[in-house]
């Protein structure tokens, strides 16, 4: 599968300490795994959850979800024996915490370099504080970037906001970072939300983050993967009418016509060209869906 094409709807943090939680991921429809060893792993547990993780891995048994490792920070004495446990999964991303400048991206492609098997595997970096959102522009053409993801909760904290449903107080920080992530042509996911039992709050900020443009949703609870899954998937009516564009354009094209009309709307090349993305999208979250299954 296409890197760029691979659904990210629902991604689901798992820690990494958890060995019933891990067994149970592999049954769940998320389209893709953070497996944890930062902020979901007591201190005193750090060196555990990397043997049990390590084993988890090597077992197999995820499909076709996205593997992605979160390890912990360079700066701490952690970081580097994750790095080096994960890459030996060959995971499909390591993704680092709390990133501020190209430096620690720069730092694990070089060690991934070393690694045989790790030649597809990509670097994430979360995008948690006020400087590493500043400085988004130049982490996103660091070697081997992939994606980014939005820690939400940290930036909230290091901003001093109010908590509100429409996170007006974020909207900067995400666009920003949508902006950059774009310009890159990389993966962007949205942040978590905290009121796993809220089922409307939580169809209400996937939605915000699916109009904004992100490509899926950070989950915190299994509970979460059905409301992200059909909120950053195209709907059977945004496929029928890419299906029409495209059908129509065609037909302009033939009769020597520059442009097509589709529901009283001009169909232009750009119309086109999303028009395929979302017929696209939707191929791809099927056949995501027939090797999870």
């Amino acid at each position: 599968m296409d890197q760029r094409a691979r659904p990210y709807r629902s991604t689901l943090y798992i820690p990494g300490s958890k060995a019933r939680a891990l067994d149970k991921a592999r049954r769940l429809p998320a389209d893709a795994i953070i497996f944890d060893l930062e902020d979901a792993v007591a201190l005193t547990e750090k060196q555990a959850a990397r043997d049990l993780l390590r084993q988890v891995l090597e077992e197999g048994g995820y499909g076709a979800r996205a593997k992605i490792c979160r390890i912990n920070g360079f700066d701490t004495e952690w970081g580097r024996d994750d790095l080096a446990a994960m890459a030996a999964c060959a995971p499909d991303a390591i993704l680092i915490p709390k990133v501020e400048s190209p430096e620690p991206i720069r730092m694990a492609a070089a060690m991934l370099e070393d690694v045989p098997g790790c030649e597809a595997t990509e670097i994430w970096a979360m995008m948690e504080t006020p400087r590493g959102i500043l400085n988004v522009g130049e982490i996103v053409p660091a070697p081997r970037m992939g994606g980014l993801v939005m820690g939400t909760n940290d930036l909230a904290k290091e901003l001093m906001i109010r908590n509100r449903a429409d996170r007006e107080p974020l909207l900067t920080s995400l666009q920003l970072c949508l902006l950059a992530a774009r310009a890159a042509g990389l993966t962007i996911l949205d942040g978590v939300y905290n009121a796993f039992r809220d089922a409307e709050g939580l169809a209400a900020e996937c939605a915000q983050g699916r109009d904004m443009g992100f490509d899926g949703k950070t989950l915190i609870h299994p509970d979460q993967i059905a409301a992200a899954n059909a909120a950053f998937a195209p709907s059977t009516e945004e496929i029928a009418t890419a299906q029409r564009q495209i059908a129509a354009q065609a037909e302009a094209a033939a009769c020597g016509e520059g442009v097509a009309v589709v529901d009283g709307r001009i169909v232009e090349t750009l119309h086109i060209v999303t028009a395929k993305q979302t017929l696209a999208r939707a191929a791809a979250i099927a056949k995501l869906e027939e090797g999870v299954a």
